[in-house]
């Protein structure tokens, strides 16, 4: 049997700490819980050993996206056939906070959205969960064209002093980053779609346009950034994890697009 590190709430709590997660403050997790060790308790230790390293008034936010609530035109892992499109558009389940799962984020994320007091915002893909006391404030409201903007959760974060975790994961899918493609001048911009309930409760299909994401170029992003900036590493049972402020790493990220993307077609 491979040796593997031991992990408790009580262990990853200090580890936690040790790393200097901020008590009060608010923290946006990516998480990759095998890359811990072996976990006594599961995903709901983990949990558990967060909202204690951020005490009573910190509140702890998780990315918990829904891509399959959108244009099937789009699909691409894997494609459907285009004879089923108007079919989905038309039959898809709306999104629903409470109900809709999360996709590609992995386990932490989908406990956490059902956890008692967690409150999760309304973008049917790019919603966030989140639990401790600014909770509501900052997950709602979560505008359709607005997915990863200023004015969404992600916006408020930045604003409110969040700090960024990483635990195993890597700036490959920092969401943070997108923040800042919302500043970058002539963003290209895309046309989306997603079942929703309106304003009567009744499911829509809905169009929106929003600015179109491009994550290719974060690993490179993050390693210059790391480079410069005050980024804490260490462990957490097994796993490597960085810590660092979010609006820091917006703007950051910003100014190196402006230097490196190439400007959209007119």
């Amino acid at each position: 049997m491979v040796d593997r590190t031991l992990c408790t709430h009580t262990s990853l709590t200090e580890d936690l700490t040790a790393l200097g997660v901020p008590p009060g403050s608010v923290l946006l997790v990516h998480s990759s819980l095998s890359s811990l060790g072996w976990v006594c308790g599961g995903v709901p230790a983990l949990v558990q050993a967060l909202t204690d390293a951020v005490g009573p008034g910190g509140t702890v936010v998780v990315p918990t996206q829904s891509g399959e609530c959108s244009d099937p035109a789009a699909w691409q892992n894997p494609p459907v056939p285009e004879t089923w499109w108007e079919t989905i558009r038309a039959q898809m389940p709306a999104y629903d906070p409470a109900v809709t799962p999360t996709a590609g984020v992995g386990r932490v994320p989908e406990l956490l959205r059902r956890w008692p007091g967690a409150v999760r915002s309304a973008h049917p893909q790019t919603s966030f969960a989140a639990l401790g006391p600014r909770a509501h404030e900052l997950m709602e409201p979560h505008p359709l064209q607005d997915s990863l903007g200023p004015g969404s959760p992600l916006g408020r974060m930045a604003r409110s002093g969040a700090q960024v975790l990483f635990l195993g994961t890597g700036y490959a899918t920092c969401t943070a980053f997108h923040l800042a493609e919302y500043q970058l001048p002539l963003a290209p911009r895309t046309r989306c779609g997603a079942p929703v309930r309106n304003s009567s409760g009744e499911r829509v299909w809905t169009e929106f346009t929003d600015v179109a994401l491009d994550e290719e170029d974060f690993p490179r992003i993050g390693a210059d950034f790391e480079a410069q900036a005050p980024v804490t590493v260490g462990k957490v049972g097994e796993a490597t994890a960085r810590l660092f402020p979010m609006a820091e790493a917006v703007d950051f990220a910003a100014a190196w697009m402006r230097r490196h993307r190439a400007a959209p077609r007119p």
